[in-house]
């Protein structure tokens, strides 16, 4: 299954872009195996476009919103199914933004395991919430193509395994096709997104100032932090 982002397309292609990934190795600065993306960054395609357009039987726990800190209702953070993860800092002009903390190189594009979901429950899992609080913009990275059909495409055990990065280097290694999207979030937007289940990471590349980002996992509903950040018309810059 493909990606699913809840904002019109017109209003997509204004704030994100897709490219190829690669492999790192040899690299100070990455986990040797880590899947990075490899640019130059390109408009969406009209079929990239088609492809990332959800349906109205698009899960909502699937699903990737768009929503801007100043629409988040207090009762939405503080729901019994709701988790605060507390904030994380990211240096600028960073092409990925989550480090490996034992050792401090970065993971690359990387799949959440708070809710320690087996592949059957894989897409179940609570969506993640991340509010950019600044300074600086920053982007979400996301794969076009869910943990669950990388593990059919490398593991014979799928069925019954329990999905890891390890299973989306395992695809890059073998040569299969995966894109990579970056989506802009400037301070102040924020996004819904089912981190157990695409693979993800942060970036400020191109920035020349840091951001920090404000999490929380939980189980919302689609549109529950309506209105959504594009549909007024607004542009981040």
């Amino acid at each position: 299954m493909s990606a699913s982002i809840a904002v019109p397309p017109g209003d997509l292609r204004q704030r994100c872009e897709a490219t190829s990934v690669r492999t790192a190795a040899g690299d100070a600065v990455y986990e040797d195996g880590a899947v990075v993306p490899a640019g130059p960054w390109q408009p969406l395609t009209d079929d990239l476009c088609h492809q990332l357009t959800p349906s109205a039987d698009t899960a909502d726990a699937t699903l990737v919103e768009l929503v801007r800190a100043a629409d988040i209702k207090p009762h939405l953070l503080t729901a019994p199914h709701v988790t605060a993860l507390g904030r994380a800092d990211s240096y600028p002009n960073a092409a990925t933004t989550t480090p490996n903390y034992a050792d401090g190189r970065r993971i690359g594009l990387h799949l959440d395991n708070w809710d320690k979901l087996d592949y059957e429950n894989k897409a179940r899992g609570r969506r993640r919430l991340c509010v950019n609080l600044g300074p600086g913009t920053r982007y979400l990275l996301l794969c076009n193509i869910d943990i669950q059909a990388i593990c059919r495409a490398v593991r014979p055990d799928y069925a019954t395994c329990y999905p890891h990065t390890d299973d989306l280097r395992a695809y890059i290694a073998a040569g299969l096709p995966l894109t990579c999207l970056r989506i802009r979030l400037a301070p102040g937007d924020g996004y819904l997104a089912p981190t157990e289940y695409l693979p993800h990471d942060g970036s400020t590349a191109g920035y020349a100032e840091p951001s920090t980002a404000a999490f929380w996992l939980g189980h919302w509903t689609r549109g529950a932090f309506s209105p959504p950040l594009l549909a007024r018309g607004g542009e981040a810059g």
